[in-house]
């Protein structure tokens, strides 16, 4: 695991985390949602600094549409 990568597990485990604390996930939630975020996104093996913050940035926002955070929180 490398590239992009570790960022988007990173930032998608923080989001369902929350999520979960807030009453929003189940606990294997966590573990399911980040797995799916992490399915979605396409590796750059090489990225510069911009690109990683691109690809938390990118998590954070595919996880909370994972999550279903949007409906919940509308």
């Amino acid at each position: 695991m490398g590239g992009t990568l570790p960022a988007v597990l990173n930032a998608a485990n923080e989001i369902a985390v929350d999520a979960f604390c807030d009453g929003h996930t189940s606990f294997v939630g966590i573990a399911e949602s980040v797995s799916v975020v992490m399915d979605r996104h396409q590796v750059n093996e090489h990225p510069s600094l911009d690109e990683i913050l691109q690809a938390d940035q990118w998590a954070r926002d595919t996880a909370r549409d994972v999550i279903g955070l949007d409906q919940a929180i509308a």
